[in-house]
């Protein structure tokens, strides 16, 4: 199963806060074209980030809009066709930009290629609050240079609200019905909004094991993140700022 993992900030919006103007710095170079073979919600969304460089494979406008945002992919709402037509796009990025920067530069090739009109406000939904556990956090942050850390089971290497997208992923995987048939992502995403408080960066592994037949995804990982990362998941409803999409070019203008 391949899963998209959403590297989204969740920074909170003001109702109705106009987005239009350009926002800087700009990629130097950026290619953005139709993808020319679409792999469906399974395979798609698929951003990487390496020295130098911002690729996304088969990516939608919704993914694209979540990740200049900060949000998640469903705190992105508008036309059916966002969630749908898939794009590749690969753009040069200057050396020592952070990750705020490069999604600026985002923000200015969706208002460039894709002529993108969108509004920010809340709506009340349901959502997860990821917090620390009363004992306190079992995981400590990565010392810069660090080698990445050996283990078994499934790795992670972010910050907390990259873990917070991470979450919300997982929770979507139903229970197993039977050892023989796999399980994959695909039910309602909530939000899983980052409470912690926790800065830097953090790389740990977490024994998940196979899948408890009738146990979904939700009830296993909250015994994981309490007995093993000292961190507690709770679930409310409330308001959650989303993006609007008002209008957007489903062709992108030529590179």
């Amino acid at each position: 199963m391949r899963v998209a993992l959403f590297t989204l900030i969740l920074v909170p919006l003001s109702v109705g806060a106009l987005g239009q103007d350009r926002a800087e710095p700009s990629f130097e170079v950026a290619s953005v074209r139709p993808s020319q073979r679409e792999v469906g919600p399974d395979y798609n969304n698929q951003i990487t980030y390496s020295p130098g460089r911002f690729m996304g494979h088969n990516v939608t406008v919704k993914r694209l809009v979540a990740e200049a945002w900060h949000r998640q992919i469903n705190q992105v709402v508008g036309p059916p066709w966002i969630e749908r037509n898939e794009y590749d796009v690969e753009a040069r990025v200057p050396d020592g930009v952070s990750h705020e920067q490069i999604a600026q530069m985002l923000r200015s090739l969706l208002f460039d290629r894709f002529h993108l009109k969108q509004h920010s406000e809340t709506r009340q939904m349901r959502v997860y609050d990821l917090t620390v556990a009363k004992g306190g956090p079992k995981i400590q942050p990565v010392q810069p240079g660090a080698a990445p850390a050996p283990g078994v089971g499934l790795h992670f290497r972010g910050d907390m609200r990259e873990f917070a997208d991470l979450l919300a992923v997982q929770f979507s995987i139903p229970a197993a019905a039977s050892p023989s048939e796999p399980v994959r992502a695909g039910g309602t995403l909530i939000p899983v909004l980052d409470k912690t408080g926790l800065q830097g960066m953090y790389e740990f592994n977490v024994n998940a094991g196979p899948p408890e037949l009738g146990t979904d995804a939700f009830t296993g990982w909250k015994r994981i993140l309490e007995e093993q990362l000292g961190l507690r998941i709770e679930s409310r409803k409330g308001d959650v700022p989303v993006v609007v999409v008002d209008d957007a070019a489903k062709v992108p203008t030529a590179n």
